[in-house]
């Protein structure tokens, strides 16, 4: 498939300049703030940046970075208005580039519509902390600055959580950046 080709050579592109930054001895501490390094990025760019406006079906967030803890690592789950999304671990493992694909998109998208729905009960905030052991937390990105919200996982779990919903969206869109990296290299 031509465009898992284009996204394997991303990876590949970015990987090598990493190498080059940080040295190609392997997975080391500072190979492993590649994904810390990118979330903050993501954090930090303002909506310009990544082209977008609010629109009657993106109102207020135009993004959102969910965190959660799996083992001692923590993963966190990128999505954009604009279909683009990424999984990046505090690990050496990741995943970028989604967004060639539609069901990609159309699961990142859906995450970010649903998360205006929380826009007014989170709470603005310029620290970007990783939530602690058993929480989740969702950072929105929105037109006016970073908003966050922060759940218990095992409520979560429990569907006992009122982000439950939002959670599973997001989780949605890991499935489908999955399958994008197992699926096998076809012919050009």
């Amino acid at each position: 498939m031509k465009t898992f080709s284009v996204v394997m050579i991303v990876v590949a592109a970015i990987g090598a300049a990493l190498a080059l930054r940080y040295g190609v001895a392997g997975p080391t501490a500072r190979n492993a703030s590649a994904g810390r390094d990118l979330r903050l990025m993501m954090l930090t760019k303002p909506p310009a940046a990544f082209g977008v406006s609010p629109n009657a079906d993106f109102p207020h967030v135009y993004g959102i970075l969910m965190d959660w803890p799996i083992g001692a690592e923590t993963a966190t789950v990128f999505s954009t208005s604009t279909g683009a999304a990424s999984l990046y671990t505090t690990s050496t493992f990741g995943v970028l580039g989604g967004e060639a694909h539609e069901s990609v998109r159309l699961a990142a998208t859906a995450f970010v519509k649903a998360a205006n729905g929380y826009f007014s009960e989170a709470a603005a905030t310029t620290d970007f902390p990783y939530p602690g052991p058993d929480r989740v937390r969702f950072y929105l990105l929105t037109f006016d600055g970073v908003r966050c919200i922060e759940s218990d996982l095992a409520a979560i779990n429990e569907l006992n959580d009122p982000h439950a919903e939002l959670f599973g969206l997001g989780q949605q869109v890991v499935t489908e950046l999955r399958m994008l990296a197992q699926a096998p290299a076809r012919g050009q």
